[in-house]
């Protein structure tokens, strides 16, 4: 049966809306379950954000932290720790690491500029770096000291490079009374007898420190260097105190930026004209004496110097700046050193076992110089020096004279200087001085008196 054009014409446009509803309903459906899934996508997302930013919980995981030593993760190498034989030199260590000469050369040659490899000390610790996968060696660490170490790559470039260890600081102090000797009143509490040392380049042109007494009291503020946790040696002293009878002395260390060194309470500088000893850990055998008995020509003769006995070699410093006039040899002197200092002053240094290199006639030296070494040359029967002073050209005994004070820091110092004096002189006040009994040691031999 045919139907009429109209009623099929009406037929075709419902089954056009129906497929557009049905498309449209589609759509919704489809929009909204995304919207749906999309949301939860979105809360999931802001979760694990979250959760990212919360601190990682080491505890679920093994972690392995390395070892860093010389620069190297060291546990990933096979390690042998050795020292330095007698007669030992680096080729012999290189060759039983199974290096040939030609590699040996070319790292002798890299060494240059970096490191002496002739100078490996007996008893100096170095270490080998292998790894586990093969026997052949790769790093060669040689330690000099404590503050520095030398790396030699044993494969590829054959570098060398020398490396500073960090060092830390703890700023410290120690006080003691002499009971015996400087040495025993400072090692007998366990502290490092290099404070001695600092002590007297602190105070050395204030106290005689070859004329200490029993019942002399110290105090020190000073840095206590540290590396990977352990002692290694003492740093800057900050200040330093001492008694000897009602004379107290204080040196407080500053440094601008420009010069540095000691000064006293009232910002004066300790540094004076003239050291009060050319030896440094020595003691006086002979004094200045007009009608000393000579031990050797057996008559009295004038003694026109002050002896200082010390081990052969110990070095032997300039008092002051100045210009050697002569270093020469004379029966009597044996090896000897003489310094003008002005137009008043000079001095001399007697018996050297010889003279430091460079030291001639013309030649500028500085305060606190080496310009020798004890021994006993000429007219001697023991190793010392005689050390003479003059004053306008005459021989004076130098333990008797005053040199007058040296000026003060600059004004623009004092604020920051003040600062410091007080900050370290309440760290002075802490310290309390220890007694140490020792009846192995003797002030009377620390100052040369039998």
């Amino acid at each position: 049966m045919d139907l009429p054009e109209s009623f099929t014409q009406i037929l075709k446009q419902k089954r056009k809306l129906l497929k557009i509803g049905l498309s449209t309903l589609s759509a919704l459906l489809i929009g909204g379950t995304l919207f749906y899934f999309s949301a939860d996508i979105k809360k999931s997302l802001q979760a694990s954000l979250v959760a990212s930013e919360k601190p990682l919980e080491l505890g679920s995981f093994p972690v392995t932290v390395p070892t860093l030593k010389y620069g190297f993760a060291i546990d990933t190498f096979q390690v042998l720790e050795k020292t330095i034989e007698p007669g030992q030199f680096l080729a012999d260590i290189l060759l039983a690491q199974q290096l040939d000469y030609p590699s040996i050369d070319k790292i002798v040659a890299n060494s240059a500029g970096v490191f002496d490899v002739r100078r490996l000390r007996v008893g100096k610790p170095y270490t080998i770096l292998t790894k586990d996968s093969t026997q052949q060696a790769e790093y060669l660490i040689y330690e000099p000291n404590v503050y520095e170490y030398v790396v030699f790559e044993l494969k590829e470039d054959k570098k060398v490079t020398r490396h500073e260890r960090e060092i830390t600081t703890e700023v410290r102090s120690a006080a003691g009374t002499l009971e015996t000797s400087l040495w025993n009143a400072i090692v007998g509490q366990g502290l490092s007898y290099d404070l001695a040392a600092k002590m007297e380049d602190a105070l050395q042109w204030s106290i005689d420190f070859h004329h200490l007494q029993k019942d002399d009291e110290f105090k020190l503020v000073y840095d206590q260097e540290f590396i990977e946790g352990k002692e290694v040696g003492i740093g800057q002293v900050h200040a330093a105190y001492y008694k000897t009878g009602e004379n107290e002395y204080h040196a407080i260390f500053y440094d601008n930026g420009k010069t540095d060194g000691y000064y006293d309470l009232e910002g004066r500088p300790m540094k004076r004209g003239f050291l009060k000893s050319p030896v440094k850990y020595s003691r006086i055998s002979s004094y200045y004496n007009l009608n000393r008995f000579h031990p050797i020509l057996k008559r009295r003769r004038p003694h026109y110097g002050t002896d200082y006995a010390a081990p052969y070699g110990t070095p032997i410093y300039a008092v002051g700046d100045g210009v050697v006039i002569k270093a020469s040899y004379t029966k009597g002197n044996g090896n000897f050193v003489k310094i003008k200092h002005d137009d008043t002053y000079q001095t001399q240094y007697l018996h050297m076992q010889k003279f430091a290199k460079g030291i001639s006639s013309g030649v500028h030296v500085k305060q606190g110089q080496v310009i020798g070494y004890v021994g006993s040359t000429g007219l001697a029967t023991g190793p010392h020096v005689c050390f003479r002073f003059w004053k306008n050209g005459k021989q004076v005994n130098h333990l008797n004279l005053k040199f007058p004070p040296a000026k003060p820091l600059p004004d623009e110092d004092m604020p920051r200087f003040t600062e410091l004096r007080d900050k370290y002189m309440a760290l002075l006040e802490k310290a309390h001085p220890v007694k140490v009994e020792d009846n192995d040691a003797s002030l009377a031999a620390e100052n040369g008196n039998p």
